[in-house]
């Protein structure tokens, strides 16, 4: 029997990577919304560690941004070549130790933090807060969501981020600066809400 040719997702994402390597951060957020449950559930499936699997899957999606061309839709499919840089960064984060280093909790972007023997009211609080940290990160683009999420999830400089993405230093800074304010205006509503209640 003859092998059928690509069904339309892969063909869909074959275009993606094709657009992702011309610069198009739009292909990558699409990319990224399509494939990241395959990709994370690798991830975790590997490290055993939540935390961890989403910064393998962070670096997933920079490899690919950065290295998008070298993809070749006749050596096999573009899920495969994602899964197969997904189990290559969840291996190399195992040999690398990373799940021993401390990372910042996504809700000390915006307070400190609740220690565990405090008031229920305080944890529901820390539990509204991160659940509103996460929406509106959710509103950014893929591109500045990632360069923040290395920034300060990571705890990269911009130097830093500038090398590990392939990208110049002033691009960095100015989607940091501009991910940043649209948080600010995002979460500053419901930040001043919730001060005024307490």
């Amino acid at each position: 029997m003859p092998e059928s040719g690509p069904d339309s997702n892969e063909l869909r994402l074959r275009e993606w990577i094709a657009r992702i390597s011309r610069g198009d951060e739009l292909a990558l957020g699409q990319l990224y919304d399509a494939t990241i449950g395959r990709v994370y559930g690798l991830a975790l499936r590997i490290t055993r560690n939540a935390q961890l699997a989403e910064e393998v899957a962070e670096d997933v999606y920079w490899q690919v941004w950065r290295q998008a061309l070298r993809f070749d839709a006749a050596r096999g499919h573009a899920i495969g070549w994602l899964l197969t840089i997904t189990r290559s960064r969840a291996l190399d984060s195992l040999r690398r130790g990373d799940e021993a280093q401390p990372h910042p909790e996504p809700e000390s972007l915006i307070t400190g933090e609740v220690s565990s023997d405090g008031d229920p009211q305080d944890l529901l609080e820390a539990v509204q807060r991160d659940h509103q940290l996460h929406a509106a990160l959710a509103t950014l683009d893929a591109l500045p969501r990632q360069l923040l999420a290395l920034a300060f999830f990571r705890g990269l400089t911009h130097e830093e981020i500038a090398t590990h993405c392939a990208l110049p230093l002033g691009t960095v800074k100015s989607h940091i600066r501009r991910a940043l304010a649209a948080l600010k205006r995002v979460l500053s509503p419901e930040i001043a809400a919730t001060e005024s209640t307490s």
